[in-house]
């Protein structure tokens, strides 16, 4: 046997011994429109999935409608083991695009990056999307409903504004919080 076949032989059964992986958040990006199939396809499978919704009222010519939007449009977070079967079970399912992230292998993200999230949106927080900042000194909330959930202080037309970022899809949420007490991170 070659040195280069032993390399490869080792390679594999490194793939094929199940080992203690970490069990994290990945975004996965799927078809337009596709969000809510994905998401209870991911259910059907056991997956723990986070599909963050806002209601929003549609007009058409003959009626309005409140409807469920998914918040990040083609994006799903799902909760798996970052070991090749598990992208692969992740990948197969109809309507999945790609796991966010380099190499295929997808970027985890936080869990408090989720956790965030979560909070404001179950809140009934007035918030608005934001640009995606990397910029701008990182701060906690100290007190209230969002106590503990950290983000990126800015100032928005002389507003205290915190700007909630999760990092592998490029995308950020925004909420005032005047009257919160804030501490740097």
């Amino acid at each position: 046997m070659s040195a280069g076949t032993s390399r490869l032989t080792e390679m594999l059964v490194a793939d094929a011994v199940p080992g203690p992986e970490a069990i994290n958040w990945y975004a996965v990006q799927t078809r337009a429109r596709h969000e809510k199939r994905v998401a209870e396809r991911f259910r059907e499978q056991g997956l723990p999935i986070f599909l963050p919704l806002v209601s929003e009222v549609r007009r058409w010519s003959d009626r309005k409608k409140l409807v469920e939007l998914p918040l990040f449009g083609c994006y799903v977070f799902v909760k798996v083991a970052a070991g090749r079967e598990e992208r692969l079970r992740v990948c197969c399912v109809d309507g999945v695009l790609r796991i966010v992230g380099g190499k295929g292998e997808g970027a985890p993200i936080p869990d408090e990056q989720i956790e965030a999230v979560r909070a404001i949106t179950s809140q009934r927080l007035a918030w608005s999307e934001h640009p995606f900042l990397k910029i701008g000194q990182r701060v906690r909330i100290k007190s209230g409903a969002l106590n503990g959930v950290e983000g990126i202080l800015v100032a928005r037309d002389g507003d205290r504004t915190l700007v909630v970022s999760v990092d592998a899809i490029q995308r950020s949420l925004s909420v005032r919080i005047e009257g919160y007490d804030v501490e740097p991170v």
